[in-house]
């Protein structure tokens, strides 16, 4: 019958206990599968957020027509505002979840927080009127791009997590380049303070910060991830 629960055959003879086993099992079964949603949802998240750090890289590199790619850096923003939005959906859809609730909802919110920077710099260096980029915000735009592929890889691994180890090291990765962000955005700010334009210092210190905050959001992502491996392995 279409949208019956495929239970278990029973043989006639069974008690009441195996009875109460198979149907069990059944429901497992019928219930599970839809919740293999949450997985592809967080691989599109995580494709989002990388997408996002990639074209941030471009953005960067070559600092033209500003406009037009901060309008295309909005689009990926409100793909990942609507990937997050489904995932929040299905899970007050869903009986049982693959993971803790709470892990998918802390999930969903740090992916979420990184693109939301990402996007946030890029339209933050559009309102400031920044006529060019410097080696600071290339090198902080790579160290997120090369975090966010790390979590790319670390998301995918979570579906079954038949390797632990591999997104563990994943995350001590993504916590070791937040590492260099710190130490990239103190020099940056230390040459940045030696100059005497104040409107100018004020700028590329906010932008300069909020690119590093993206790295934070990384290392808050690779922690959730990391917590998830070691809970469910």
């Amino acid at each position: 019958m279409p949208g019956s629960i495929p239970f278990l055959t029973i043989p006639h003879d069974s008690d009441r206990e195996q009875r109460a086993i198979v149907i069990t099992l059944g429901i497992k079964e019928w219930v599970i599968p839809q919740d293999r949603i949450f997985f592809d949802l967080f691989d599109r998240m995580a494709e989002t957020v990388k997408a996002a750090a990639d074209f941030l890289v471009v953005f960067v590199e070559d600092f033209t027509d500003v406009q037009n790619r901060c309008r295309q850096m909005k689009e990926l923003e409100h793909i990942g505002d609507g990937i997050t939005h489904e995932i929040y959906e299905q899970l007050n859809m869903t009986f049982i979840t693959p993971l803790e609730p709470e892990e998918i909802s802390r999930l969903a919110s740090a992916l979420d927080d990184i693109l939301d920077y990402i996007d946030g710099t890029t339209q933050q260096m559009y309102a400031y009127s920044i006529t060019e980029t410097d080696a600071p915000m290339i090198e902080l735009a790579k160290l997120i791009q090369v975090s966010t592929e790390e979590l790319e890889g670390a998301v995918k691994g979570i579906r079954t997590i038949r390797n632990p180890s591999d997104i563990e090291r994943r995350c001590i990765e993504v916590n070791r380049l937040e590492n260099v962000a710190d130490t990239v955005l103190g020099h940056a700010i230390m040459d940045l303070f030696k100059t005497e334009d104040a409107i100018r210092i004020i700028k590329l210190k906010d932008i300069y910060q909020n690119l590093e905050i993206a790295t934070d959001k990384c290392e808050d992502a690779a922690n959730v991830l990391s917590d998830i491996a070691i809970r469910h392995s």
